[in-house]
């Protein structure tokens, strides 16, 4: 399994361009093969977020970087939606969890 970590931090205009594209992205993600899930969250004061999102090889990982609406969508963070990002792509070693 494979872990793309995407941290951001959003500007202060196009929140309703910014939802839009959110919202389509994240049922494309949903349908792109190898795709494990994903969680998001974002401080609404500094407005930094991160968004780590599972995937089970590389290759998928490549295939979602490079879906044309995927790409369509990237230009439009850099140019609209974000003041700054970084990814990075992992693997993961290993995963457990405790649950009280």
């Amino acid at each position: 399994m494979y872990a793309v970590i995407f941290r951001s931090v959003r500007t202060t205009h196009s929140e309703e361009l910014y939802q839009e594209h959110s919202e389509k992205m994240e049922s494309l993600v949903k349908s792109m093969k190898g795709y494990i899930s994903h969680h998001s969250q974002r401080d609404a004061i500094t407005r930094e977020g991160v968004t780590i999102s599972y995937f089970d090889s590389l290759e998928a990982i490549k295939a979602w970087r490079d879906h044309p609406d995927h790409k369509a969508t990237q230009e439009l963070g850099r140019t609209h939606f974000y003041e700054h990002y970084e990814v990075k792509v992992v693997k993961v070693e290993r995963e457990y969890e405790w649950r009280s």
